[in-house]
């Protein structure tokens, strides 16, 4: 029996994470991620990993692991378990991330959530799985150990080495170098900072940085990062307290995630320090705090609402301080940059910038020498990088290499392909299907590449809808055509093109039905044709041609 090893999303990619290990009959998922779609992909909500493979083997699955609670590792659960339903084990806090998403889709009360630790085991089929704790940007991280009758293997999920954690978790090295001892036949390690050189600095370097501006600031203070780093919700929880502010939250996963870690223990706030958003206008601007969403230059997000004046309940003006505590990820920096500007309109002082320069984030994933020091510790004989963009994965195998790793024993794999070992042997040979899902308002994976090709053409050239009417006795044009633009041209401005187009179409009907031709599809796509043609010699431009023909 073989052991097999493949990603079904987060290879070549920040993102929708999702990995398999099977052995024999059993297989076991790990994370079940969502990424957020580019400019590209008009009217996508989300993308999440596609199921194909999974769905085909669903009674060999045996458990949803998840090893921690960040979107990317848990936006996808709940399309998951509208076509799959299987046990999830994860820690405390990050069930109750999913509790949250389960409750909004309905899905709640059919699912089983196990709670786990990082010193349970479980037993799923053939293969065993332990864990060992790790330091990330999140509280309740997790590394996954699978003992099968082939090795062990190991997932790392996301992390750094913090020797100072801000929540005193501390990363079970100890456990680790154990693993790394008992021998590890494949380690997936994820390659997000494989570029950078040096450690991870500490989140500790946050605490004193965040003091020093609100002690600093005279207004209203706005800090914006992500929710669901709760290490830095709290600092800034601290800075309020030590600054005498009351602290208010914007956004709906900021006050979501909050909740959860209050409830589970994981964020101490003094009470009566929250106050409701509608009651900020009616304190002093220096006794207020305001923690929200929209660092990332999200435009719906609470940040980019109220950089434009359009949020309900709070305002920035003149004076107040802004501060970013998270730095933009790859490919959001237009909308974070046009979020600063309009900030700066408004007279508001900003603090932005990457972490080292203003010290208001550090990162929640490992530097190349924390990413040596997980190879070294776990000293694998087989390695394949996860989690990460392909020069990304490239720099991961030259450090695995120069710790240790044979040369040749790397596999830098795309998702879908699969990793077979048998008797200890590594080899890639072979794939399956994978690739993305879009997910569209409530339907789910309806939206392909014609449907975007269209959207596509929508956005940059517009329309033309040409209407007809025909008659069905003597098979001539009653009335029409007549031609109507949207995202064309302005009509007013371009009769004559409006008359040439109906003209073209008239002619091409009556060509097509001299020739005996009276198939509506035939004659559409004759009209799409002529015209289509005349449009691109007329303008350059290719719009989208609807002919609309009505039989009398």
């Amino acid at each position: 029996m073989s052991l097999s090893i493949f990603a079904l999303g987060g290879i070549n990619e920040i993102g929708k994470n999702m990995y398999v290990v099977q052995y024999a009959d059993d297989i076991i998922v790990i994370d079940c991620g969502g990424k957020f779609p580019d400019e590209s992909l008009l009217g996508i909500d989300l993308i999440i990993p596609d199921l194909t493979y999974l769905e085909e083997n669903k009674e060999k699955i045996r458990a949803l692991i998840i090893t921690h609670g960040h979107e990317d590792h848990i936006g996808g659960i709940p399309y998951f378990f509208k076509k799959l339903n299987v046990p999830v084990y994860a820690t405390n806090f990050t069930l109750g991330l999913i509790e949250l998403k389960l409750t909004e889709h309905r899905l709640l009360r059919d699912t089983e959530l196990v709670t786990i630790t990082s010193d349970s085991q479980l037993e799923l089929g053939e293969i065993k799985v332990s864990f060992f704790k790790v330091s990330h940007s999140i509280p309740d991280c997790l590394g996954v150990v699978f003992h099968t009758p082939e090795g062990n293997v190991v997932h790392t999920g996301d992390f750094k080495f913090d020797l100072t954690p801000a929540n005193d978790e501390q990363s079970e090295i100890h456990k680790m170098a154990e693993i790394g001892t008992r021998g590890v036949l494949v380690l997936l390690s994820e390659s997000t900072n494989a570029e950078r050189t040096g450690l991870t600095p500490s989140e500790r370097m946050v605490a004193s940085h965040l003091e020093e501006a609100f002690m600093k600031a005279e207004g209203k203070i706005f800090v914006s990062t992500f929710a669901s780093n709760v290490n830095r919700v709290q600092q800034v929880v601290e800075a309020a307290i030590k600054t005498d502010r009351k602290l208010a939250l914007l956004g709906r996963s900021m006050v979501n995630v909050v909740s959860v870690a209050m409830e589970r223990g994981y964020l101490n706030v003094p009470e009566g320090m929250l106050i409701e958003p509608n009651a900020i206008d009616e304190l002093d601007p220096g006794k207020v705090a305001i923690l929200c969403t929209g660092s990332q230059g999200e435009p719906m997000a609470a940040l980019s609402r109220l950089s434009t004046g359009n949020f309900r309940d709070a305002s920035i003006y003149h004076g107040d301080t802004v501060i970013m505590a998270a730095s933009p990820i790859p490919g959001n920096e237009k909308d974070v940059s046009r979020i600063i500007d309009n900030l700066y309109k408004l007279g508001a002082k900003v603090i932005y910038g990457s972490g080292s320069t203003t010290g208001m984030h550090v990162s929640g994933h490992g530097y190349q020498e924390d990413l040596k020091l997980m190879l070294t510790l776990m000293k694998p004989k087989y390695f394949i990088p996860i989690h990460g963009e392909y020069r990304m994965l490239h720099h991961h195998r030259l450090l695995a290499e120069s710790v240790g790793v044979e040369e040749g024993n790397t596999f830098i794999i795309k998702n879908g392909d699969v990793v077979d070992i048998e008797n200890s042997v590594a080899r890639q040979t072979r794939n399956i299907p994978a690739g993305d899902t879009y997910v569209d308002g409530v339907s789910v994976g309806d939206v392909g590449e014609i449907v975007l090709r269209d959207r596509k053409q929508l956005s940059e050239d517009g329309m033309l809808v040409i209407v007809l009417t025909l008659s069905k006795a003597e098979r001539k044009i009653i009335s029409g055509p007549d031609t109507i633009t949207r995202g064309f041209v302005f009509v007013k401005n371009s009769e004559d093109l409006i008359r040439d187009i109906n003209r073209i179409v008239t002619k091409t009907v009556t060509d097509l039905q001299e020739d005996n031709v009276h198939k509506w599809n035939v004659i559409k796509q004759g009209i799409k044709k002529s015209v289509g043609q005349h449009i691109f010699q007329q303008t350059r431009r290719k719009p989208m041609i609807l002919p609309v023909i009505i039989e009398i």
